[in-house]
């Protein structure tokens, strides 16, 4: 079941720049035009009290790196909530971590259910872990490998919540979604290979999906799933 109604998105980051190019284009870029979907990226050092706009420091107990600070995110976390302008919306903030549940098509369904998702995009060698105790609503994973940053795990999450808005796809139905990952061919029924390294000369179209033949087409797709 598709989600009728738009979902607002709010990246808290401190390379917003590093989300936008992409969050821009193609899908996306045309959901936010259509006002299927709202992206809003927040700078937590706008609330740096000092004047170097200083979002990190050194972990308590000692250790290598630098931590994200828990105050910036907060208030930028607050000042994402304070834009919702009705109690009735369904607000969920989430931190990206490597101890947080794996993002699975599951819960791209599940968090489609949400009106507003506030993203936290960590950096350096972690956030505060009272970001995730007392101010995130859980925490989520995209895979078990680290990144840099959590800018990439929130535009995946965006992509693969915003397929389940109605009107996102243009149509009502996707292949993967709908159908399962069956192989899908296109025009040229034939394609010739030149290079010596291929031992095939000519790559060709399986003869049952040109057959016109619905009900063979079907039960080939199910066999190849």
């Amino acid at each position: 079941m598709l989600r009728k109604k738009s979902i607002t998105f709010s990246i808290i980051s401190i390379f917003p720049e590093a989300c936008s190019s992409y969050l821009e284009t193609s899908i996306l870029g045309k959901a936010a035009k259509k006002k299927l979907i709202k992206i809003k990226t927040i700078d937590p050092r706008k609330f740096a009290k000092d004047k170097h706009k200083t979002v990190d420091d050194t972990p308590y107990g000692g250790g290598p790196g630098m931590v994200m600070k828990i105050e910036p995110i907060y208030k930028a976390v607050q000042a994402a909530k304070s834009k919702v302008k009705s109690k009735k919306l369904k607000v969920r903030t989430i931190l990206f971590s490597t101890r947080g549940k794996t993002f699975t098509s599951k819960e791209a369904v599940r968090l489609a259910k949400y009106d507003n998702l506030i993203l936290i995009s960590g950096r350096y060698e972690g956030v505060d872990e009272r970001v995730a105790k007392h101010i995130a609503d859980e925490e989520i994973s995209i895979g078990d490998y680290i990144l840099s940053g959590g800018e990439l795990p929130a535009m995946i999450l965006i992509e693969a919540v915003s397929r389940h808005i109605k009107g996102v796809l243009g149509k009502e139905e996707s292949l993967e979604e709908n159908k399962g990952s069956y192989p899908v061919y296109t025009r040229p029924e034939v394609f010739k290979l030149k290079a010596k390294s291929y031992k095939l000369k000519a790559i060709r179209v399986p003869k049952v999906l040109l057959s016109g033949n619905h009900k063979k087409i079907e039960e080939w797709r199910k066999k190849h799933l």
